[in-house]
């Protein structure tokens, strides 16, 4: 964003046009007050962002109005958070203040607006990414419309990612993937995180994405075909329901389809389950259930039924609000169609999740799985964390994509993400119940407090007064809950224990006829620990003895100090400190210098190779590291720590190899595929074959093997090669842990 002229006529049109599209957008109703709000909320921000200009070169104020339009037309929000919209940069990028916009629109569009103001660029915090997502995220317990515009603007930035410079469209990407994808999964948004998958995927992967795009856009005829197909014998049936219904038919999105090429290991033309039907009934609330379980058996009556994929969220919702009942069936040319039936209500609950279920929060008691939801943040919030990180990291096991339905021994459902053990079913239904457990018996048979739950188990836990979490108990759960309450009872436990330690240290100044307070956190740093309560618990656990210690400080007045010669033993200490081995055949420039002066070295996690798309991580330990960007790691280090992120990219020297593994699978007709396999890369390509190995079982093999490669192009050959060799069904890169 950079400041510019001022606006000229013909931007100024361009600007209106987009304010009366706006308009145009709501559905909500207004009244006067809203109307008068609007328009000077338009006026204000077309005021402060005057002289703003987008890296694309447009005026920034087209950037609020259409995150405005955004959570108007696109998740139906109503004019108070619109007003928000269009504000939500006003006081950050302007000199136009909190107080102002409060005096203006009132209390609430102002508290809208600070929770979507960034924190104050002078904060000495680790993270300062991680502390704006936690004020963004602390808002949901006091009013979601925050989390909703601040999905809006993303959305809008990564829509328009096209002018930044490509380590930036990464950074946001990653932040994208990390935190916001999966809120507005959990917030029942199921078009916008689509959306963020498919954008993301955009940037990280372009060359795979505008292959996928091309394909389906060349079978866009044939898949239309197939669909009407499909569902014409479905027509006749439906109609003697005598209801309301449409249908429509859409390919998966672009991100799903790659998802699912990774996980079966084929290529697109062997995904036979791209297609998706929707069949939306318009239906009373009272009858919703019953007519959906008629479409489902005229369809399967139609088309033979997959048992195992029928999914009934009708029955029982999702925590997130979805409902709907998913089966696949075998369609026409034996391929597999997934049916999606829901009601019209349900159907705009799925496609504005939070937004839209305000509007039937008295139909099936709507509200209470949100509210069930917002209580655990609130929890989690009101759980003390060592720093932002570690509670975005709690957060985030809350934003589960799949869940587990568990049952109380009274019969009480609890909804768990995938993944969850009997210690986190203690802890869900009461923090007491989890600090106090040290039993747990799912379906009547005991099991180990870490046993992951299954759909349908009925779980009991036994408590004992005297029980206490320790630290082995954070390896036996997933939740965000059930973690930050064990850490909480841990530091807890610490404080108690740390007062004892405390006390001495206070008996030993005294003493020496010092002030504790001004001595205490001095005498913490120069003993290497974080704080004084680690001090404190250091010392009631003896690793600390405190006269000793102090031995290494003179006083000077009322104050320590640390002794010359101590002084003088550390400088030494740190100048025969052995140096880091640098590189020296650098064939990668950081920020458009060479690497060499910061000591880089290849990030082992994803092994990357001259071509691949890269980027810098300077590690708090390690030194530079250089990732790909498709690294397993990539998004949680760009997310969480953005700032120690740098450009990187190759230079044309071919001064070494690289180490690459491969994953071979294929038909396993004896011992010619070795020979096949060797024969193609050393004989024929002349590659350096580092290590193979491979296992055959019921006519099918696996082998992986580890190249030496110059770069990405010879890698690629070596792997379309493999695909061509008679036997080979699949070849896939694949990433070290």
């Amino acid at each position: 964003m950079a400041e510019t002229a001022i606006i000229n006529e013909e931007e100024k049109k361009l600007i209106l046009k987009a304010y009366r599209a706006l308009l145009g957008s709501i559905k909500s109703k207004m009244n006067a007050e809203d109307k008068i709000n609007m328009r000077k909320a338009y006026e204000i921000a077309v005021e402060a962002h005057a002289k703003q200009r987008r890296k694309s070169g447009e005026p920034y104020i087209l950037h609020p109005i259409e995150v405005a339009r955004i959570c108007a037309e696109e998740m139906g929000l109503g004019p108070t958070a619109i007003v928000a919209a269009l504000l939500h940069d006003v006081v950050e990028d302007s000199d136009f203040t909190l107080k102002e916009i409060e005096s203006s629109f009132g209390e609430k569009i102002a508290g809208i607006v600070d929770g979507l103001t960034k924190l104050d660029g002078a904060y000495d915090v680790e993270s300062p990414q991680a502390e704006n997502f936690k004020k963004v995220l602390s808002t949901l317990i006091y009013d979601v419309r925050v989390v909703l515009i601040k999905m809006a603007d993303r959305l809008h930035n990564m829509r328009t990612l096209g002018s930044m410079p490509r380590h930036k469209q990464l950074k946001i990407a990653a932040e994208t993937s990390y935190i916001y994808a999966p809120l507005a999964h959990r917030l029942g948004l199921y078009n916008v995180k689509t959306e963020f998958q498919d954008l993301v995927m955009k940037i990280n992967e372009p060359e795979i994405y505008q292959e996928l795009a091309q394909k389906l856009q060349d079978t866009k005829i044939e898949r239309n075909e197939y669909i009407d197909d499909f569902i014409q014998p479905l027509v006749t049936d439906l109609d003697k329901l005598n209801i309301k219904y449409r249908i429509n038919g859409r390919p998966k999105s672009i991100s799903s389809i790659f998802n699912k090429i990774k996980k079966k290991g084929v290529p697109f033309e062997e995904i036979y389950d791209l297609y998706a039907v929707r069949i939306i009934i318009d239906i009373e609330p009272e009858k919703e259930k019953s007519i959906c379980w008629q479409v489902y058996s005229v369809v399967t009556d139609v088309h033979q039924p997959i048992p195992e994929r029928l999914k009934d969220w009708v029955t029982t919702p999702k925590s997130n609000g979805y409902e709907s009942l998913h089966t696949t069936v075998v369609g026409p040319k034996g391929r597999f169609v997934e049916v999606q039936i829901r009601s019209e209500r349900m159907d705009e609950i799925a496609e504005r999740g939070f937004a839209a279920h305000w509007k039937y929060k008295e139909v099936k008691n709507q509200q209470d799985m949100y509210d069930t939801w917002l209580d655990s943040i609130r929890e989690i919030l009101d759980t003390q964390h060592t720093d932002a990180i570690e509670f975005l990291n709690d957060f985030k096991t809350n934003l589960f994509n799949e869940e587990v339905y568990v049952y109380t021994p009274n019969g009480d459902l609890k909804i768990l993400p995938k993944g969850a053990t009997a210690l986190d079913f203690a802890f869900n239904i009461h923090s007491d119940v989890g600090y106090h457990c040290t039993a747990v018996k799912v379906n009547n048979k005991l099991v180990p407090m870490g046993a992951k739950l299954n759909n349908g188990d009925q779980v009991t836990v036994i408590t004992k007064k005297s029980q206490k979490p320790n630290e082995g108990w954070l390896k036996m759960v997933v939740t965000g809950k059930a973690k930050s309450k064990i850490r909480s009872a841990m530091k807890e436990e610490h404080r108690l224990v740390g007062s004892i330690g405390k006390e001495t240290l206070q008996r030993k100044l005294k003493n020496m006829k010092l002030d504790f307070e001004e001595n205490v956190d001095f005498i913490a740093s120069q003993l290497n620990f974080n704080n004084r309560f680690d001090l404190y618990f250091a010392i009631s656990t003896e690793q600390v003895n405190v006269t000793e210690s102090l031995k290494a400080f003179r006083i000077e007045g009322n104050k320590l100090y640390v002794k010359e010669e101590e002084k003088k033993e550390e400088i030494v200490k740190e100048v025969v400190k052995p140096k880091k081995k640098v590189s020296t055949k650098s064939q990668i420039l950081v920020n458009g210098e060479s690497a060499d002066q910061y000591g880089y070295s290849l990030a082992g996690c994803c092994n990357p190779v001259q071509g691949d798309d890269i980027f810098a991580y300077l590690s708090a330990n390690s030194g530079l590291k250089v990732h790909r960007t498709n690294c397993p790691n990539a998004t949680h280090l760009m997310a969480n720590f953005g700032y120690r992120i740098m450009k990187a990219e190759w230079t044309n020297q071919t001064n070494r190899d690289f180490v690459v593994d491969l994953i071979i699978t294929g038909i396993d007709d004896g011992p010619g595929v070795i020979e096949r396999v060797t024969g193609k890369i050393s004989s024929e390509m002349g590659i350096n074959i580092r290590s193979f190995s491979i296992s055959g079982k019921q006519g099918y093999f696996e082998g992986k093997i580890s190249l030496h490669v110059l770069n990405k192009d010879q890698l690629e050959l070596v792997i379309r090669n493999l695909k061509t060799t008679n036997g080979i069904s699949n070849v896939t890169r694949v990433d070290r842990y």
